[in-house]
């Protein structure tokens, strides 16, 4: 049969294909629909399957672990954000973010860097019982801790405090590696000096980098050491910034750190919408927060009955998120910080105590709403998890 001269246009070809592609998925989606959805799978993955490639001893306390994909791919990812891991613990499905503390510029592996926690499932898990060639499941990169050109300043504050140095380790690698245009000043704080991550890196960089200017605070110094002692006051600021024009601030650690930073910053002056800060996970000791009921005791334990689903007990001053996974209720998590919205659930009865400052979408708090790894059962509660 003759060949319609239609078939000798260009892309004539390119088109029969995409016909056919969209005839088989019912004629919905086209060739670059579908490439377009795979591209975006690619970047952001609900899952990745990591193989433990090396395991870093960074202080007695705190490892490195150093991450490979298992696939041979690791999506992007912006220096300061994280990934979280999925584990099964004793019986007990759960999640954990830690931030990515290689730089951004290499493909090849993400290190996450964990610091011992008390008593603490994950991170006794992760030190004590992981060994290289295992294999961890983690969410893809996230989170919205990194530097933004169109809105920061090129003259970055970092203030750190314990793990949190993890966001900063990444940012400073990624600068004086690609030759960033940015200036830095990272202030550290640690109870002791033995209790310091990547310190003697850090001290390299910055003997090396003039555009890297790190200061240690130490707690409870050693009679040789000569550093900023006590804690990130505005004196100690002070004394290393000649202002606060032009400059962006990004706070990283424990709650504590907040806590006493926080008005340090802004009794120099410095406006809130300077000031970046890391979500840090459910805040410990909830029941001396301001605002908790003074009737209520820590230990005191609720009934928690899931709509059309299993009952079961909650203690006060454990996150509504744990006890439900303590009692095999698996719900999405990300942050575990109340940032990334994902373990929300509804109230449907009784009440629960949520920290000031937690972003509860309005209209979360309209219909009842709540991100369950930031809130405390304060009596009988009925839940809807959709």
């Amino acid at each position: 049969m003759r060949k319609g001269i239609w078939q000798e246009f260009d892309g004539y070809q390119d088109i029969v294909e995409e016909i056919k592609v969209s005839r088989k998925l019912g004629g919905t989606v086209s060739s670059a629909m579908v490439s377009a959805e795979e591209y975006i799978r690619q970047l952001h993955p609900d899952r990745l399957e990591l193989c433990v490639s090396d395991i870093i001893t960074e202080t007695p306390s705190t490892k490195t672990l150093r991450l490979v994909s298992k696939d041979n791919y690791l999506p992007p990812f912006m220096a300061g954000q994280y990934i979280a891991l999925y584990l099964e613990i004793a019986g007990i499905r759960t999640s954990r973010p830690y931030s990515i503390s290689s730089q951004p510029n290499q493909v090849g592996y993400y290190d996450i860097t964990v610091r011992r926690v008390e008593n603490g499932l994950v991170s006794n898990y992760l030190l004590d019982v992981v060994k290289r060639g295992d294999t961890l499941i983690s969410s893809g990169p996230a989170g919205n801790f990194y530097f933004n050109p169109l809105l920061h300043k090129k003259t970055m504050v970092c203030i750190a405090g314990g793990s949190g140095i993890t966001p900063f380790m990444s940012m400073i690698r990624e600068i004086i590696e690609c030759a960033l245009d940015r200036l830095v000043y990272l202030f550290y704080g640690n109870q002791t000096i033995d209790d310091v991550i990547f310190g003697a890196e850090l001290n390299r960089i910055s003997k090396r980098f003039d555009h890297i200017h790190y200061i240690p605070v130490i707690e409870e110094p050693s009679r040789k050491y000569e550093g900023a002692c006590g804690f990130i006051s505005r004196d100690v600021m002070r004394e290393v910034l000649e202002n606060i024009e032009d400059k962006s601030f990004f706070i990283c650690g424990p709650q504590g750190l907040y806590d006493f930073c926080l008005p340090q910053i802004q009794e120099m002056g410095v406006p809130g919408r300077k000031i970046k800060q890391e979500m840090y996970g459910a805040p410990p000791n909830i029941w001396q927060y301001p605002g908790w009921p003074h009737e209520v005791h820590q230990d005191d334990v609720f009934t928690v009955n899931i709509k059309n689903g299993k009952q079961l007990t909650a203690k006060a001053g454990e996150p509504l998120l744990v006890a439900l996974e303590k009692n095999g209720v698996v719900v999405p998590s990300l942050c575990r910080s109340g940032d990334c919205s994902m373990c929300r659930l509804k109230i449907l009865s009784g009440k629960v105590f949520q920290p000031a400052g937690v972003p509860v979408r309005k209209s979360d708090k309209k219909y009842g709403y709540v991100h369950s790894c930031v809130s405390y059962p304060l009596e009988n509660l009925e839940i809807l998890i959709q």
